[in-house]
């Protein structure tokens, strides 16, 4: 298996990553000796370069929107969150926010003096997602670690993860990221932008390691793991989904259809499928698909920790 610091031909910083799992793991110890559940929550997309000296990037659709409010969920279910995203992406609670615009700007009051002011009437749910925010940064249950490209995020889940290791079953890897598959060697990525007067782009692409294994058979064996998986073609969504419970030997594959994935999705385990759906009454109240996927979890963790003890 490569090392998380080589999926793109770099060694990563050592110092960096040393320095993120000493982190993790005095937070981790402080939120076991109060008694609480720990989850570490992976959000967003990752960026691969495509010139070594970087202009152009691929990337997903994702926008971190499914982790940062599962994050919110499991903070209310009494888990304390380390929250690795992607830099930009959702934030819990922040993404009450609209996003920098004309409505951001029209939810802005100016007064003498001067001072700006919200206006809450512009955003109703602003207030209590801030007040849920600050209780949550002062009992220390929110831990943020931020990364962009892919190397970054390989290298900060595998020090979370040895972090996390000592917490054994009471430990939960929510793994919502949407990392890329493919990446572009070092070794054979062009060290300037590449120009379009040279033609059309051919590009070959190597497989990004799959971090999945180790973090299940070596840094952190004991955990309850729950991977995502999102497809397009509804025929082949559980079969991949048992397949990669097969290969891995995780406990839980969230299933989803990108069309339907914000109301619906499958739990799927070893032993069981189980559908998760909002129906349009739920919808029209604003609730999210994310309250029910952790509750279900919540429900199957307790059930795993019992097991294991």
């Amino acid at each position: 298996m490569a090392a998380a610091g080589s999926a793109d031909g770099s060694a990563g910083s050592a110092g960096a990553e040393a320095e993120a799992e000493r982190r993790v793991r005095a937070w981790a110890e402080a939120q076991r000796a109060r008694g609480r559940l720990v989850v570490l929550v992976t959000s967003g997309g990752t960026q691969v370069p495509l010139e070594a000296r970087a202009v152009r990037f691929l990337e997903n659709f994702s926008s971190g929107r499914r982790g940062a409010a599962s994050a919110e969920r499991l903070v209310s279910a009494g888990y304390s969150v380390c929250f690795l995203h992607r830099a930009r992406s959702a934030f819990p609670w922040a993404r009450m926010l609209p996003p920098p615009g004309p409505a951001l700007l029209e939810a802005l009051r100016v007064h003498p003096g001067p001072s700006v002011t919200l206006d809450p009437a512009a955003l109703p749910g602003l207030v209590p997602a801030l007040l849920e925010y600050r209780r949550a940064k002062e009992k220390g249950v929110l831990l943020s670690l931020e990364f962009t490209g892919l190397t970054e995020y390989l290298a900060l889940l595998r020090a979370a993860a040895r972090a996390l290791a000592p917490l054994g079953s009471s430990a939960m890897f929510y793994l919502a990221a949407a990392v890329s598959d493919f990446y572009i060697p070092a070794s054979e990525m062009p060290e300037h932008k590449i120009q379009s007067s040279e033609g059309p782009l051919q590009i070959t692409m190597k497989m990004v390691p799959k971090m999945l294994s180790p973090l299940v058979k070596e840094w952190a064996p004991e955990a309850f793991v729950i991977s995502f998986k999102l497809e397009t073609n509804p025929s082949i969504l559980i079969e991949k989904s048992r397949q990669a419970l097969e290969k891995y030997h995780h406990q839980v594959v969230i299933a989803n259809i990108l069309d339907s994935r914000r109301t619906s999705v499958i739990v799927v385990t070893k032993d069981s499928e189980t559908q998760l759906s909002l129906s349009d009454e739920e919808i029209a109240k604003g609730v999210e698909i994310e309250e029910k996927i952790v509750s279900h979890l919540q429900s199957r963790h307790t059930t795993f920790i019992n097991r294991q003890n």
